[in-house]
């Protein structure tokens, strides 16, 4: 950990906070000797939960959304593309890294963002790191848009799984919306980044395009059947659903008292908070081994959910510490 080493403090004795994942994911049961043996399977189940917890059939396992956040640009011709910022920051590099023209709007700026001259609109909804979303109907409406000028509107909902209101995965590729592509991951909601597993939904075609750049076997088989597993257990979902929700208002009143000019901002998974001072107070952290995510150019620290009764105890014991001669 590079916050380990440039603090000189042992990793095992930091409290991480500057991720979005779950910290009490979905418990992974032993994993059958067949699993690790044998290649993976396409008829394992794995798309027919998906398809059940997603709402759609219209989607294509891949060894990570990295990896489809990498490969989408590949398949455009070059052009220029419009992106609320800040936003999670691999999306900009991966379609500059391609050829393509990024251009920035403001976040939650729908209007702007269809003003520019592109041909493709990618946001992340709920966004990371400022939680802002947009509605359903404000999305569809601009993926027709799109379409009227042969465009194409690209959703990352990495943090929608706990916030389903907000999710087009279920349109996503059909005839209504074509043009519509989503990218979900089991990484977050589930706690399970470490499967490296996701998927887009889309198109038949452009589906097909994906699939023949990836390698054979692209997803290992432990993470097909651990992931086919999770998005089958629907009471899980549930009840973690409404766990994240009340964690989620612990830690919001946590750090409202630090909020100046706005109330800190909210997913299920991580409260992102504005400060003028935003540098001193992640240093005041880091000084005390506690790492949150800091976004320099927006002022902004994220942090994601403690995980434990000490964490959260930890945390609020050292807030109170910074408060005390903030105050």
């Amino acid at each position: 950990m590079a916050a380990a080493r440039a603090r000189g403090i042992a990793p095992e004795e930091w409290l991480d906070l500057s991720t979005g994942i779950n910290p009490q994911g979905w418990p992974v049961p032993p994993v059958p000797p067949q699993v690790w043996q044998r290649l993976p399977e396409a008829e394992d189940g794995l798309e027919a939960a998906a398809h059940a917890c997603y709402r759609t059939r219209c989607l294509l396992p891949v060894p990570g959304s990295q990896a489809a956040i990498r490969l989408l640009p590949t398949l455009f011709p070059r052009t220029s593309v419009a992106m609320p910022a800040p936003l999670y920051a691999e999306h900009p590099l991966a379609w500059q890294a391609a050829g393509h023209r990024v251009l920035f709007c403001a976040a939650g700026d729908l209007e702007a963002a269809l003003a520019t001259d592109t041909s493709v609109l990618l946001l992340c909804n709920p966004n990371n790191p400022t939680a802002h979303r947009l509605e359903s109907a404000e999305l569809l409406a601009a993926a027709r848009w799109l379409a009227r000028r042969g465009g194409w509107l690209i959703a990352d909902e990495a943090f929608a799984d706990a916030e389903p209101e907000c999710s087009i995965a279920p349109l996503a590729g059909t005839a209504a919306h074509p043009n519509l592509i989503v990218l979900r991951s089991p990484g977050k909601f589930f706690g399970l980044a470490g499967l490296r597993i996701g998927f887009v939904l889309g198109a038949e075609t452009l589906l097909a395009r994906i699939a023949a750049r990836l390698d054979p076997w692209a997803v290992s088989h432990p993470a097909r059947w651990a992931a086919a597993h999770a998005l089958r257990d629907a009471d899980w979902q549930h009840a973690n659903s409404a766990r994240l929700r009340a964690d989620k208002a612990h830690l919001v009143e946590m750090l409202l008292p630090l909020a100046e000019d706005a109330a800190p901002m909210a997913t299920s998974l991580f409260v992102t908070l504005r400060r003028a001072d935003a540098q001193e107070l992640f240093d005041f952290l880091g000084e005390r081994a506690i790492l949150a995510r800091h976004f320099p150019a927006e002022n902004l620290l994220r942090f994601g959910l403690p995980g434990t009764t000490a964490a959260w105890k930890r945390l609020a014991a050292t807030l109170s510490e910074w408060s005390l001669p903030h105050a």
